[in-house]
């Protein structure tokens, strides 16, 4: 066996825990696909020190850039994102090798006394960072005929299920995947029904990215995809690509796999776009077949710009360029 063959495969990730979990996670994998060691790289990102809310400093991009950098360089040979912080346009220079099996995409909430968000009190305390999530749980207590404060705050895991403890917030609404990588999707009082308020595009996912010029790696690394998990993010991260209109718009985007007798025969995208008050929203969804082949992204591709189309029609455009600054 070759030098190159036993030399350790130098995974980079984020230092965070929730990172640290989901690469480990993917490490185990890579080292069963492939036979060889892999040692985790840990990585600063400017999204990791910044104390900016995230719509401030970018959103898009500010966890991979660092990560990115890495990659080119030749300190890492791959990288394990969480695909909701990768931006849409895929640079030449990188490849997505594989996107792995999808963790439960549905944002989870996390409030006091157990309570579920039909339960909040009138005038809730409601800890996001999100402006996808504000927009969403505003309309939502419209709809219920009460009203919450959405509070945006940042950190970790652990700070932000701490201002529930300590009683500074009612609830907080975070990625459910993220909990259940960490094994405390426990401590979730309720999984939100994307009927009430659809995840980011990609969450729950995860990308494994490395340099375009390692062939033998990327095709190695292919192993981990999984094919219809690939196909249901491409359809929303279309959607996000076609709607993105230089500013970082609170958008929602989920793709289901329909599945009739055991054989997945359509996939159905919804989407949705609003200003951050839940005042005003526009959602819409559409339905199309699952590729045929594992390599054929028209259909999904497809589907995310038709339903961007009909979407802006309605007046997306609007919604969004309120939150141009």
């Amino acid at each position: 066996m070759t030098d190159s063959t036993m030399r350790a495969l130098r995974l980079g990730t984020r230092r965070s825990k929730l990172a640290m979990a989901q690469s480990g996670q993917v490490a185990d994998a890579v080292r069963e696909l492939t036979g060889r060691p892999v040692e985790l790289v840990e990585i600063t990102t400017y999204g990791d020190t910044s104390r900016e809310h995230l719509a401030q400093i970018g959103g898009t991009g500010v966890f991979v850039s660092a990560l990115r950098d890495a990659l080119l360089s030749g300190e890492i040979d791959f990288a394990v994102h969480s695909l909701k912080d990768l931006p849409t346009a895929q640079p030449d220079t990188l490849t997505l090798a594989a996107v792995p099996l999808r963790e439960d995409p549905r944002d989870a909430l996390i409030a006091r006394d157990g309570l579920t968000f039909e339960q909040l009190p009138d005038g809730a305390r409601v800890g996001t960072g999100s402006p996808r999530r504000m927009a969403q749980l505003n309309a939502w207590a419209a709809s219920l005929g009460r009203r919450i404060e959405a509070v945006p705050i940042r950190g970790n895991i652990d700070t932000r299920l701490g201002f529930v403890e300590t009683g500074e917030l009612d609830g907080v609404v975070l990625a459910a995947a993220g909990l259940s990588r960490l094994g405390r999707i426990g401590e979730a009082t309720q999984l939100l029904s994307p009927d009430m308020v659809l995840p980011a595009p990609g969450q729950g996912a995860l990308a494994v990215e490395c340099a375009a010029s390692n062939t033998d790696l990327a095709a190695q690394l292919a192993g981990l995809d999984d094919p219809f998990t690939r196909a249901a993010v491409t359809a929303e991260r279309s959607l996000l690509a076609a709607l993105e209109a230089g500013c970082s718009a609170p958008v929602g985007a989920l793709a289901d796999l329909q599945v009739d007798e055991q054989a997945v025969t359509e996939m159905r995208l919804r989407g949705v776009v609003g200003t951050t008050d839940g005042s005003a929203l526009v959602q819409l969804s559409t339905t199309g077949h699952v590729p045929a082949s594992p390599d054929d992204f028209t259909t999904p591709q497809h589907m995310g710009r038709e339903l961007a189309a009909e979407m802006l029609a309605k007046g997306a455009a609007g919604l969004m360029g309120e939150r141009a600054l």
